[in-house]
């Protein structure tokens, strides 16, 4: 079901090499998940809650059952292993039992010869269910007498990092408070794969995925089957940003097709999808900053809550990320960070780009901008002055030991020149666009700047790695190199990158990609900007065990013909070459192809202790972006004109890629900005439709102005920081200062409506941050 992918123009790292995938893509003959098909097959279709939260009285599938054309319907009691899974801690049901904990969660399958058949059938499912409490707000969440998501509490987990002094005094201090919306991924191609029984008793799962080895460990114990018997290939992504982190139609799909001895594919509708995966987490945000006269930082206090919704997913990694990054990319002596994660009945949150990174920076950056007012100091001066550089201390003790060209990416930033505001211009390009609702007599620009960082990897102790195999082997046309990784491709041009890799290593023309899947080691996920660092690492390392094993035959077969070679053996191109000159082709030397399998490591991080102190992070990538909007002051209407970015790269090994990737990055940036939000009403989705939950558009989007800072990485491959984080991590936070600046007013949340741009919607209030929560429940 899949097919090798060939490449054969031969160029290596630090070139804008055509992407392998680009092609096919573009003609509309990539193979995406929901393109799957296999003789006999059946669709799968899933039946989920009505409700928030409910216990569940009685399940009756006899009319479903009995439907023309359903093959199988299967609840709770069918499934044949472990009955709950999870990303981080396993307990999610894989269908649920006793109760539902959020709307959209799954109670049933069923196969059948059509999607329509399934979902026909679904509906004659007959569920009594008996509605309970829910808790769908996450301070509420807090409260002692709060309904309980839970049996073992609704705090998911509490993170305090204590540094310095946190009562330190200083001379003036700002405080403010800060909201964000729960952002969707909104990938283009919803969930989608098909499972397929195996002689053995097994089974294949080809799937879109971002890491095919995680869902693996969480598949194969809930169909009580050895993993070797649950073979996962890579289906093709329509992107992920984090939706595809977790397990979704996967262990249904693998049931049902063990069940029926068919084939059985999935495919989720648009409004299934908004239901079928995590979100980015809401969260309210308190911070208080305090400074010298002269503008250096002396404290950051903060606190921080975030809502997982009904299970954990990955939330105890987002809230500490979140926290780490609560004070900036900024010398802080003193700080004070506490930060919550909580169980609702909201749908799950978890994994998505930027993963708590973005919360934090909207937050921060407001913040300083606040400061530099009541300092009267020019905000961007501000930055300058308490900017992180190698060696500095962070809030958690960790000391960046790696490149950190925050002031460079600042200055770089800072220069591009500002738009020039035309003299005539066609309607569409005023706020409000194609409804030609404006001629521009009411409009005021605004100019924002923000600098934020992310980590680079997993954190905190990780044991993380990523595992590649490489075969040389002589072809009909010279010797051929084929890459075997399970990366998964979710868009951002990963396959490409390792082709490029084997390339500079091994410096032969003709490279291949063996299809993905879990023949060979674990990768990790596509996620935490990493691959590039860790599938492009393991790839190295493979490659030159290659090319030292090849060149050790050229060795011995110049010994047996006492040939002195002089100078150092390399290959290039058809030819091993010693000195200059050849000495022989390299498939004279393929009788055997060489095959080497190495796994790359990054250096070894700590998690925090009691006080939140430790060497958490791998490695960082800063960003800076300065925004440039127009407002319409009477309709609340809004356009961004220019985002200007200057991102630290470490070494660009595709540079065009690099700038897609700061594009894509901005693009989502600006949704959680000025649009997108999944609205929740006692815990029900108002809007899972693209017609309901808007994504900007071409119209909406930019021109976008890039610069790239390159101050390679010392001891990680190629120097190549991961790139596709940064710039989500920024621009909502320079998007609303611009916002703030054009309309003096407060816009302390993400996403800005209209009538907070107009003022008929006051600022976001609080009471003051939750009561620090000392016991973290079971997480």
């Amino acid at each position: 079901m899949s097919t090798k992918i060939r490449e054969r123009t031969r160029s290596g790292v630090g070139e804008s090499v055509r992407r392998i995938d680009g092609a096919p893509k573009v003609k509309g003959q990539f193979l995406y998940g929901s393109d799957l098909w296999a003789q006999d097959m059946l669709w799968g279709y899933t039946l989920r809650s009505p409700h928030a939260h409910a216990r569940i009285r009685d399940i009756d599938i006899s009319q479903a059952t009995s439907h023309p054309g359903v093959h199988a319907v299967l609840v709770a009691s069918d499934v044949p292993g472990k009955k709950t899974y999870g990303l981080e801690i396993p307990d999610q049901p894989v269908l649920a039992w006793e109760r539902v904990r959020y709307q959209g969660e799954p109670v049933a399958v069923v196969a059948a010869t059509d999607l329509e058949t399934a979902k026909r059938a679904a509906e004659k499912i007959k569920v009594q269910y008996q509605l309970l409490a829910a808790v769908t707000d996450m301070e509420d969440a807090l409260r002692p007498k709060a309904a309980r998501v839970h049996d073992h509490g609704n705090v998911l987990k509490n993170i305090r990092i204590t540094h310095g002094n946190p009562d330190a005094r200083a001379d003036v201090w700002v405080e403010g408070y800060y909201e964000t919306g729960m952002q969707d991924q909104a990938i283009l191609g919803p969930e989608a794969g098909m499972a397929v029984p195996a002689d053995d008793g097994g089974v294949d799962l080809y799937v879109a995925t971002q890491w095919l080895h995680v869902d693996q460990d969480q598949v194969a114990p809930c169909l009580g089957l050895p993993k070797e018997k649950v073979r996962l290939h890579l289906a093709g992504v329509g992107g992920a940003f984090g939706a595809r982190e977790d397990v979704s139609m996967h262990i249904h799909a693998c049931m049902l097709a063990l069940r029926t001895r068919r084939p059985v594919k999935f495919v989720y509708s648009r409004e299934e999808s908004f239901f079928g995966h995590v979100h980015r987490h809401p969260a309210r945000i308190w911070m208080r900053h305090g400074a010298a006269r002269d503008g250096t930082l002396v404290c950051v206090r903060a606190r921080m809550v975030i809502d997982g919704g009904a299970y954990t997913s990955s939330s105890l990694a987002v809230i500490t990320n979140a926290s780490t990054f609560s004070a900036g990319p900024y010398e802080v002596p003193n700080a004070l960070i506490e930060g919550t994660a909580v169980f609702t009945n909201n749908p799950p949150c978890g994994a998505m780009r930027g993963f708590g990174a973005v919360q934090a920076c909207f937050a921060y950056e407001a913040q300083m901008d606040k400061l530099a007012r009541a300092l009267r100091i020019d905000p961007i001066d501000l930055r300058l002055r308490n900017a992180l550089r190698t060696g500095s201390i962070l809030p958690t003790g960790q000391v960046i030991q790696g490149t950190a060209p925050v002031r460079e990416v600042i200055r770089r930033c800072a220069a591009v020149p500002l738009p020039v505001e035309p003299v005539e211009r066609d309607p569409i390009t005023y706020p409000g666009g194609a409804g030609n609702v404006s001629r521009g007599e009411r409009l005021r620009r605004g100019v924002g700047f923000a600098v934020g960082y992310k980590n680079i990897g997993y954190s905190g102790g990780f044991d993380d790695s990523a595992e590649a195999r490489v075969k040389l082997f002589a072809g009909p046309a010279g010797p051929i190199a084929e890459v075997h990784s399970a990366a998964a491709e979710v868009g951002q041009g990963l396959h490409t990158i390792l082709l490029q890799i084997a390339r500079e290593e091994l410096g032969i023309d003709q490279v291949m990609l063996a299809p993905s899947d879990t023949m060979v080691g674990s990768a990790g996920s596509s996620s935490a900007s990493r691959q590039t660092m860790m599938s492009g690492g393991a790839v190295q390392l493979a490659c030159r065990a290659v090319r030292d094993q090849l060149l050790e035959r050229v060795r011995r077969w110049a010994q047996t013909r006492g040939m002195e070679i002089r100078g150092g053996l390399a290959i290039h191109g058809d030819e091993v070459v010693a000195d200059g000159r050849a000495v022989g082709r390299v498939v004279d030397f393929l009788d055997q192809p060489i095959v080497q399998t190495r796994v790359y490591h990054h250096r070894k991080t700590t998690p925090m202790d009691e006080r939140g102190q430790g060497d958490v992070h791998v490695l960082f990538a800063f960003a800076a972006q300065r925004a440039v909007v127009e407002v319409d002051e009477e309709l609340g209407l809004v356009r961004v004109v220019q985002i200007a970015c200057a991102q630290d790269v470490g070494r660009a090994l595709n540079p065009q890629s690099v700038y897609g990737q700061i594009e894509g990055g901005t693009a989502q940036g600006l949704g959680l900005a000025v649009m997108e939000e999944i609205l929740m009403k006692d815990g029900r989705v108002l809007n899972p439709s693209f017609t309901d939950y808007l994504i900007p558009t071409m119209l909406d989007m930019p021109p976008v102005v890039s610069e790239l800072i390159e101050e390679p990485e010392p001891g990680v491959p190629f120097g190549a920081k991961g790139v596709g984080e940064p710039s989500t991590v920024v621009a909502t936070a320079a998007i609303i200062a611009a916002l703030r600046d054009a309309t003096g007013r407060e816009l302390n949340r993400a996403p800005i409506r209209p009538d907070d741009v107009v003022g008929l919607a006051p600022p976001r209030s609080s009471s003051g941050p939750p009561p620090a929560v000392r016991e973290s429940g079971r997480a």
